[in-house]
């Protein structure tokens, strides 16, 4: 078996998941590359030897440069802010490494396209790459997505999507990289909402053409951190405060090239709303819902049975020929949120390995991107905005 050399930047929240990830691939799934931990990179030597330590890699270094430029890594995984990751993933392309990049792609439009315009490039010279929008790797929607692309919800007509948050709800949570527009690109709208946006999109078949839109921001100023890890932090009364410069909250209508209408909404101020992201199609035969609070389950309404026999149904998904299961446990055995993660990167290994091009492509990512963007647009002018097609531009 050859080995794929992974060399990751970035050990926080999404670094541990995706270190997760790289060291169970191969004890879940038979493969023709085994993941190798490399090297993990962050910018203090303390914290991220630790890390390694902790996360399984085999050595780490403190510059990404080096990660980038080692004889070591195949394969350059980027758990870094938005606002590292175009420089990162351009210079990793260069270099020949193949890429997996955390969403949203980019900070911005102009970044995100030239990342897909690299990444085209590269594609000639065998170099894959990929962006890491992990709930599309949830069996649960991946066995929704096969439901709509096999009829049985009809034509789509409605779709409907929210991601509600609370972790910022207290106005003396500290004003940590994500609540910056210069590292973190955008508030709720990038963070979570891309997920939204590129689930529905995943499951529909269908892209977004067109959006009306409103964003707001509810705390404007917020104490400066003290101690920040992963969505928690503390912060420093006596060190002052800073301007948020993102959305908290965002809120959109959107129409898609298949026909069916759409509503958005992407909040961290949902009080009592830890993770809560719920996809629902209402089509011409059927409905489906996913509610990743029950990420195993989907509900499925089949209006082609007799009345007397209508009724939202449970689907358990669970069992060994529902999408990634039967790599797991016995059916009625639950899993969970770092599957997602493991489902990724089996993807991504399967289609370095063939020689493919795994999705989401930056392609793919670049066209959530230019949603984000004319979202913001919209709301900033109170007008219908129509999405540029992400195809004609790389």
């Amino acid at each position: 078996m050859g080995q794929l050399r992974v060399g990751m930047i970035g050990y926080a929240f999404m670094g541990a998941a995706h270190s997760q990830a790289w060291r169970t691939v191969n004890h879940a799934f038979d493969l023709p590359l085994s993941a190798r931990l490399s090297v993990v990179c962050g910018r203090d030597e303390n914290k991220v030897a630790a890390a390694a330590s902790k996360l399984g890699w085999e050595s780490h270094a403190t510059d990404w440069r080096q990660v980038v430029a080692s004889d070591e890594v195949d394969l350059v995984d980027i758990c870094t802010p938005g606002d590292t990751h175009a420089e990162i993933a351009l210079a990793a392309l260069a270099a020949g490494k193949h890429v997996l990049c955390e969403k949203p792609l980019a900070n911005s439009v102009a970044e995100a396209r030239q990342m897909a315009e690299a990444a085209a490039a590269a594609q000639a010279h065998g170099v894959r790459t990929m962006c890491g929008f992990n709930y599309r790797r949830v069996p649960a929607v991946a066995l929704m997505r096969e439901l709509v692309a096999a009829g049985r919800i009809g034509t789509v007509r409605h779709v409907r999507a929210v991601y509600l948050q609370d972790w910022i709800v207290d106005p003396e949570f500290p004003l940590v990289w994500r609540l910056r527009r210069d590292v973190a690109g955008s508030g709720a709208l990038g963070d979570i909402g891309a997920h939204i946006v590129d689930l529905t999109q995943f499951v529909t078949g269908q892209q977004i053409t067109g959006v009306s839109a409103l964003t707001e921001t509810f705390v404007r100023e917020r104490p400066l951190p003290l101690e920040a890890a992963g969505l928690a932090a503390s912060g420093n009364g006596h060190a002052g405060s800073g301007e948020v410069t993102v959305d908290d909250a965002a809120l959109f209508l959107a129409r898609l090239d298949g026909g069916a209408i759409a509503t958005y909404e992407a909040t961290r101020f949902a009080t009592g709303r830890k993770n809560g992201l719920r996809v629902e199609l209402n089509g011409s035969l059927g409905s489906v819902a996913f509610d990743f609070e029950r990420m195993n389950e989907l509900e499925f309404y089949d209006a082609t049975l007799p009345t007397s026999e209508q009724g939202f149904s449970r689907i358990l998904v669970t069992e060994p020929d529902h999408p990634y299961m039967a790599a797991w446990w016995p059916a009625g055995h639950l899993i969970g949120y770092e599957h997602s993660f493991t489902h990724e990167v089996r993807d991504l290994i399967a289609a370095v390995a063939a020689g493919e091009d795994p999705a989401p492509s930056f392609a793919d990512a670049l066209q959530v991107q230019l949603v984000l963007d004319a979202v913001e647009k919209s709301a900033a002018s109170s007008a219908w905005v129509p999405v540029e097609a992400a195809l004609a531009t790389v």
